[in-house]
């Protein structure tokens, strides 16, 4: 019973390892569990549990990044899983390389698409729009708004479509009219 629990508890701390690493844009823990909870690797407890322990233990470490914490795999977590990665079974690996490419082109499009605001004082609110690709940001529109309702409809909008919205506002800058 303890071998079977110390076997457990040994590969799901190495599937994290292996999840953690084979992200090569940040995730924080929010998206790390909801990646392992909705693929029903173990349960919310067991991930916040092992995340916690693989950090004390110096195999995967916080960094930040804009102001926002994430996992990565530390040299000592890379060796460990190098060293254990055929505990991981190869059709587990594969479906979690299968579903993680899904998840990243979500991933790297919430992590380009930024649109955001906040408080200027009672009657101005800021907006920023932008397009961030690879720590490049490749476009930035700062707006000043009146309203909390109007600066968060500008946000919903950019999110749902910024394509469309860049393509219109280039167009702008570039016509002759």
């Amino acid at each position: 019973m303890i071998f079977e629990n110390t076997k457990e508890l040994a590969e799901h701390k190495l599937l994290l390892l292996y999840i953690i690493d084979q992200i090569d844009i940040p995730m924080n823990n929010t998206e790390i569990t909801q990646f392992v909870l909705e693929n029903n690797y173990m349960n919310y407890f067991i991930v916040q549990q092992y995340l916690s322990e693989l950090v004390n233990s110096n195999f995967i470490e916080l960094a930040n990044k804009d102001g926002k914490e994430f996992y990565r795999v530390s040299n000592l977590g890379k060796e460990t899983l190098n060293y254990f990665i055929n505990r991981i079974p190869d059709r587990i690996k594969t479906e979690i390389d299968k579903r993680y490419k899904k998840k990243r082109k979500e991933l790297i499009k919430e992590s380009q698409i930024v649109a955001n605001y906040f408080k200027k004082n009672d009657s101005e609110f800021i907006v920023n729009l932008k397009v961030v690709e690879k720590d490049i940001t490749l476009f930035n529109l700062s707006l000043n708004v009146v309203s909390n309702k109007q600066a968060k409809l500008i946000c919903d909008n950019w999110k749902k479509d910024p394509q469309r919205i860049y393509e219109k506002i280039f167009h702008l800058f570039t016509s002759d009219s």
